[in-house]
């Protein structure tokens, strides 16, 4: 189990580094000078190079690659002269002295995203740790709405099969694989937020917290958690009444369901009891999969319900050429949808003990 576990650390440090490598070259190679990002167009030549020089664009591209991935590193070294751009200070990157060599210090830190170009120096950590609750908080409700749903709906397909519930059930299932989520969300906005505001006493857009009236403070909005979350939880909804269908169906022709049946048990005990919780472990996998991705798909939702989460901050970002921004929200995305995906892997050998791979 240990060596399991090693294992998927191992190839989950691994995959980081290449998302890492990758997110660095795509936003450090293409045509463009990054330090006009910063500025306006109308910088000097003087204000440029200060730029370049203030966030390392002067270097060549292998020591600026080097650079991001020790400030990536908890463990980093850092140069002790003060013009050198790796010079290490407190406020820049946290952490303590570990040991001190004659040029260069090590330190143990939290991965540095390095700052903002678009507000005065703001660190990327700082803002994205101020969205990233609100995705969590819209993935989980979205996963939770397609849960309950899904099962329910999977388990009366399941048990009518064939029937018109079955095929209704069924349909409806596959429009909601087929269809984007940003269709989608424009469509529910405009129907339950504007056409049908007055029943519904929705809005097409709002967070989590908003201003009062007063503008003095926020107020919490459960409300427009509602339209956001139902969006997202449309594909995955669609997913899971599938397998729970398919895997419910495949179960009641097992001997032991017959045999629980020729003892009596009642068709809500036998589905309970034995057929549901034998045909829930690729739902446990695909749940999984998509709370994971949710965090990643949840950009164009967020974006269009003016939800402010880590999807709404990267589309902002890339509006405004922002690029650490950009790039720090990949990476923490990145390192949830790996421990996410450790987390489902271990889980599974947990449940199903046939899949133990030692």
């Amino acid at each position: 189990m240990l060596t399991f576990i090693i294992e998927k650390i191992i190839s989950g440090l691994l995959t980081l580094f290449g998302v890492a490598t990758v997110v660095f070259f795509l936003f450090n190679v293409l045509p463009g000078d990054p330090a006009q990002m910063v500025l306006d167009q109308n910088a000097t030549e003087v204000q440029l190079l200060k730029v370049k020089k203030k966030y390392g664009f002067d270097m060549p591209i292998g020591k600026q690659y080097l650079i991001y991935l020790n400030d990536l590193a908890p463990l980093s070294f850092h140069s002790k002269n003060p013009d050198d751009f790796t010079f290490y200070t407190q406020s820049k990157y946290g952490g303590i002295l570990l040991l001190s060599f004659s040029r260069v210090d090590l330190i143990l830190k939290t991965p540095y995203l390095r700052t903002s170009y678009q507000r005065q120096g703001k660190k990327v950590q700082t803002i994205i740790f101020e969205t990233l609750p609100n995705t969590i908080i819209l993935a989980v409700a979205s996963i939770g709405i397609a849960i309950i749903l899904g099962l329910v709906f999977g388990i009366i397909a399941g048990i009518f099969k064939g029937s018109w519930l079955d095929t209704s059930i069924q349909l409806l299932s596959t429009v909601g694989m087929s269809v984007p989520s940003f269709f989608s969300a424009i469509l529910f906005s405009w129907i339950f937020g504007y056409l049908l505001s007055e029943y519904t006493h929705l809005n097409m857009t709002g967070s989590l917290y908003e201003l009062d009236d007063y503008g003095e403070g926020s107020q919490l909005q459960l409300k427009n958690l509602i339209l956001p979350a139902f969006v997202l939880g449309i594909r995955p909804l669609a997913v899971i009444v599938q397998l729970v269908r398919s895997g419910l169906i495949e179960v009641m022709t097992q001997d032991y369901i017959r045999t629980a049946k020729a003892k009596g048990l009642s068709p809500l005990s036998i589905i309970y009891r034995h057929a549901l919780k034998n045909s829930l472990n690729p739902v446990i996998t695909a749940v999984s999969g998509w709370f994971a991705s949710m965090l990643a798909g949840a950009v164009f939702v967020e974006y269009i319900f003016g939800w402010r989460g880590i999807g709404k901050e990267i589309v902002t970002a890339l509006n405004t050429l922002d690029i650490p921004v950009v790039m720090g929200s990949v990476l923490i995305i990145a390192t949830l949808f790996i421990i996410i995906n450790i987390f489902v892997d271990l889980l599974y050998v947990v449940i199903d003990p046939q899949a133990k791979p030692f």
